[in-house]
């Protein structure tokens, strides 16, 4: 155990606390889950930029899954054998981690669950927004828009992991309370321009009628406006989410006639989680499942989140500098 932790221990005890060494640090393995998407990118910069804010405090070990759920496993292993204090993970799969995260806790190693769930309560914090609540959020604006009637295609991230299927029970939710929207078609884009791009082409081109579009958000909203324009087809409402190059797109649309929601998951949430962990092991009591509210960009305060002077690849709702933002995107 190291020091730290061993204060921790010893006043949650009730007991005097041993002296204190100025160089002594947490130990906290970090799992970089994917590196495939600019958000995925974000989190990361985001817990990089507060572990700096407190390298005095935290020792930080890095370990990459490349969204490969043997890997990620593999990683924990590692990370349990070294014997950190506390292991953050945005879990791939819901059930694949739990075995090794049983491990984890049984030697005394605090689990943060980032962004991501498991189907268990194997961990000691789950730090997230409601990925339920951003499906119906989304839902209930496109619903609104097309005046509770009209046909729609959805567009999901990738299957199984439990974000992607969360927004969309969230989304099914609000949808069937409206038996005059039909849903024609879904394809998993995994977040990601080219695979939204392709999908909805295909989508268009088998459907005269297409009158709006449930995207989850990432690059996909931007894939499908380009697929409408390609296909000459007008565009429609869409849902979107947080990502600077889409508010751009969306905000020189405007005029138009285009309108869109940009539900979000917070990248400053990387940030958050080591504050959490920071919490756990000094001892202090801190909620199991720490659910934040779900940020919303509208028409209305769209101009208050788009930023024409950063990278397209940016995401809003951040914790980061412009220097730190620039840093991450534009070299």
């Amino acid at each position: 155990m190291k020091f730290k932790a061993l204060i921790a221990a010893t006043l949650a005890l009730g007991l005097a606390a041993p002296a204190f060494a100025a160089d002594d640090k947490y130990s906290i393995g970090y799992d970089i889950y994917f590196g495939g998407n600019s958000w995925s990118v974000q989190l990361a910069k985001e817990f990089e930029a507060e572990a700096e804010r407190h390298a005095d405090e935290v020792d930080v070990t890095y370990v990459e899954s490349e969204l490969k759920v043997d890997k990620q496993v593999s990683n924990i292993e590692d990370l349990v054998t070294q014997g950190v204090d506390a292991i953050i993970t945005t879990p791939i799969s819901p059930t694949a981690l739990i075995p090794v995260l049983k491990k984890a806790q049984a030697k005394g190693i605090k689990v943060i669950l980032l962004a991501s769930k498991i189907a268990s309560d194997d961990y000691d914090v789950l730090v997230t927004v409601d990925d339920v609540d951003f499906g119906k959020a989304s839902a209930e604006w496109l619903a609104d828009a097309l005046d509770g009637k009209g046909k729609i295609i959805a567009l999901n991230g990738i299957a199984g992991i439990s974000v992607s299927d969360d927004r969309w029970a969230g989304a099914q939710e609000v949808f069937s309370e409206y038996p005059d929207i039909e849903i024609i078609a879904t394809a998993d884009a995994s977040w990601d321009y080219a695979q939204a791009k392709v999908a909805v082409s295909n989508l268009l081109a088998a459907n005269p009628e297409i009158d709006g579009v449930w995207s989850q958000g990432g690059a996909m909203t931007l894939g499908a406006i380009d697929a409408f324009e390609a296909a000459q087809r007008p565009l429609v409402p869409m849902t979107g989410e947080d990502n600077n190059g889409y508010l751009k797109r969306w905000a020189a649309l405007k005029d138009s006639g285009f309108d869109s929601v940009g539900a979000a998951k917070p990248t400053w949430l990387g940030s958050e989680s080591l504050l959490i962990a920071l919490k756990l092991l000094n001892g202090e009591e801190v909620e199991k499942d720490i659910i934040f509210p779900v940020p919303t960009i509208t028409a209305e305060n769209l101009d208050e989140y788009v930023r024409d002077d950063l990278s397209d690849s940016f995401w809003t709702n951040t914790r980061l500098s412009d220097d730190q933002v620039k840093a991450t995107f534009e070299n």
